[in-house]
């Protein structure tokens, strides 16, 4: 089949794909798995061959996958039920002082969402978000839109979040090193994310009447929603109710993430073979590091609060429902790209990328960027980006590093355009009050913003290791 029917059967998926999540808001996992079943039989590819092939898909994505989005979820149900989240942000208050309230919460915000997704993890803050801007005498969205624009920028480029993560998994990147540069870029957008969310708020924005009537009852009654506006009483309330303390929380956060960052050294600088290496990488995989992770907070919050193991089973077994949707969309996704490679699909368009003579980084922000506008998930962007790509990724003599930095650049492509096809967006303008039209000047330009931002930052490190 020649380069320009593939490259047609390709685009028209693509937009079966849109039309099917956008138009007729079919889900996700099912809509992949549709439209996977009929590039594979236009390309012409043998029946025989079809179903093997999207097994294929599904299995060598999730066999990573499915473990690392299972043990983060559990790892930040746990961080959340047990107070950690309020421990976190009232103690980066206390450093910082009232008046860095919203640096405070951005900066616990960075870090909690490195173990809890995006959705999840704001709706963690919300309450806290609403008790600092109460005592400040704030609407919610002066602190609210910096926290959660820097929480989906984490979200879409460090693992174990599941766009990232599958998206290595289908062009053989490198986790670590993902996790390196990830967390490196988020720290400046921290900051570009204060000053970008202060810029935009220097109008005022008329919150939502039901957003109003939320937040004005917010704190009329018990001391916990007291605790949470100020940051001596929200130590207060959090020892009383035996909440882990700062340390315990970024312990459990920054243990993992240190296994990973050491394994990828050893591999790094160490030779093959080398038994230290093999040590290293062993205690390094990501998986290693979450296990730790998920067995430390066993004992420093689970057995410190008291709970049974049939509490305990409950609070990580209340993680999986969402994550399953999570792992099965991923896993859908890989499925997409198996079959876009398999097709050959995958050839036909690196060859057609190559004869462009488009630089690749900026070549794969662009498509992520323009999937994510178009159907409105940052992980389904990410994947089928990936997909579309894997074959110039991996056929290209690409290092390790080189690799990961097109993987970010793809991350950072999902982050931007956040809009009304993104259950995202409704989730922080009604958490924080703004209509539609307020949402898209706020939200919108934030989250495009920090993705162009994430991508230049991502474009100049490539620069100095091509």
């Amino acid at each position: 089949m020649s380069t320009l029917a593939l490259l047609s059967i390709a685009a028209g998926g693509i937009a079966l794909l849109l039309l099917l999540i956008i138009r007729w808001e079919i889900h996700a996992f099912i809509a992949l798995m549709l439209v996977s079943l009929l590039v594979a039989l236009a390309t012409g590819m043998p029946i025989g061959d079809i179903i093997s092939t999207m097994v294929a898909g599904m299995g060598g994505t999730l066999g990573s996958v499915a473990i690392l989005v299972a043990l983060g979820a559990m790892l930040g149900r746990m961080i959340e039920v047990s107070g950690g989240a309020a421990s976190l942000a009232a103690r980066f208050t206390a450093i910082l002082g009232p008046k860095r309230v919203p640096a405070a919460l951005t900066a616990a915000a960075l870090v909690l969402s490195i173990p809890v997704f995006f959705d999840v993890g704001f709706i963690i803050l919300v309450p806290i978000v609403y008790g600092f801007c109460k005592a400040a005498k704030v609407d919610p969205v002066k602190f609210g839109l910096p926290v959660a624009g820097i929480m989906l920028a984490v979200h879409v480029v460090v693992p174990p979040h599941p766009g990232i993560v599958g998206g290595a998994a289908i062009v053989g990147a490198d986790v670590g090193w993902i996790t390196l540069i990830g967390l490196a870029i988020c720290l400046p957008l921290a900051v570009l994310a204060q000053y970008t969310a202060k810029w935009l708020n220097r109008k005022t924005f008329v919150m939502l009447p039901t957003t109003a009537e939320q937040f004005a009852n917010f704190g009329a009654s018990g001391a916990g929603s007291d605790a949470a506006a100020k940051p001596g009483r929200a130590v207060k309330a959090a020892n009383a109710i035996k909440a882990p303390g700062v340390g315990v929380v970024l312990a459990l956060i920054l243990v993992p993430l240190a296994l990973i960052m050491v394994g990828t050294t050893g591999a790094t600088l160490l030779p093959k073979g080398d038994a230290l290496r093999n040590f290293l990488s062993f205690i390094g995989a990501p998986i290693f590091a979450l296990m730790v992770a998920v067995g430390m907070a066993f004992w420093l919050l689970a057995k410190r609060q008291g709970w049974s193991q049939s509490r305990t089973n409950e609070v990580m077994e209340s993680a999986l429902p969402s994550a399953a949707t999570v792992i099965l969309v991923t896993g859908a996704g890989g499925v997409f790209a198996k079959v876009l490679t398999v097709s050959g699909i995958g050839t036909a368009l690196s060859q057609s990328l190559t004869a462009t003579h488009l630089p690749l980084i900026l070549l794969a922000f662009v498509i992520s960027l323009a999937l994510r506008a178009a159907q409105g998930s940052a992980t389904v962007a990410i994947l089928t980006t990936c997909g579309l790509l894997a074959d110039a990724i991996t056929g290209s003599g690409y290092s390790a590093l080189q690799i990961a930095l097109l993987s970010v650049a793809i991350g950072f492509g999902g982050l931007g355009l956040s809009h009304v096809n993104d259950s995202g967006f409704w989730i922080v303008t009604r958490y924080l009050g703004l209509s539609v039209a307020d949402g898209l000047r706020s939200w919108t330009v934030l989250t495009t913003v920090l993705g162009l931002a994430g991508f230049l930052m991502t474009a100049a490190l490539w620069m100095l290791v091509a």
